[in-house]
């Protein structure tokens, strides 16, 4: 494997933030002219989702939001997100915001010790070599993961390969900005 740092942008599974529904009737009003089948879109197996998220752990620490940035967008059941995830955001609308929480089990897993990975130090970059560092493996297939430095031992690092969100609950705030 080869290593290389890199900054860490967790979520491509995504979260979203609550926000009022005022003002929805008037909009179903202004567009009332728009056919049946498109004023009750909601999301289901095959709809290009577009969503605003917050991904809160640890007792409310942001791990990630796009709230006030490029909107999230997805495929519904096409395999971008987190099975779970998909699940709760399920039958709602476009407008629609909800808030939930999945156990690790439904988001990354448990945190494994078979993960966990002793290199020689000389294959770390020397300036990630401090617990805590984050890099990005590249297998020989040309697959790549985050991986955490977590110990220093004289010249050898023991690295964590398993997910930076393994091993926690993850609060999601949602909101639904379109459907397609």
């Amino acid at each position: 494997m080869r290593f290389r740092i890199r900054s860490l942008s967790l979520l491509a599974t995504a979260v979203i933030v609550f926000a009022p529904l005022d003002g929805l009737r008037a909009e179903e009003k202004a567009s009332s002219k728009a056919p049946a089948d498109k004023a009750h879109t909601v999301v289901e197996k095959g709809r290009k989702v577009s969503l605003e998220y917050t991904l809160t752990v640890d007792g409310g620490k942001v791990a990630d939001t796009n709230v006030g940035k490029v909107p999230l967008k997805y495929e519904q059941g096409g395999g971008q997100m987190l099975p779970a995830f998909e699940e709760q955001i399920a039958g709602l609308a476009a407008g629609a915001a909800k808030e939930f929480d999945l156990a690790p089990e439904q988001g990354y897993g448990p945190v494994r010790k078979d993960l966990y990975q002793t290199v020689d130090a000389a294959q770390i970059p020397a300036e990630a070599r401090k617990v805590g560092a984050m890099l990005t493996a590249q297998a020989e297939n040309g697959q790549q993961r985050p991986v955490r430095v977590a110990e220093i031992n004289g010249d050898k690092i023991v690295l964590d390969l398993n997910h930076p969100l393994a091993g926690k609950k993850l609060h999601f705030a949602i909101k639904v900005l379109s459907i397609e």
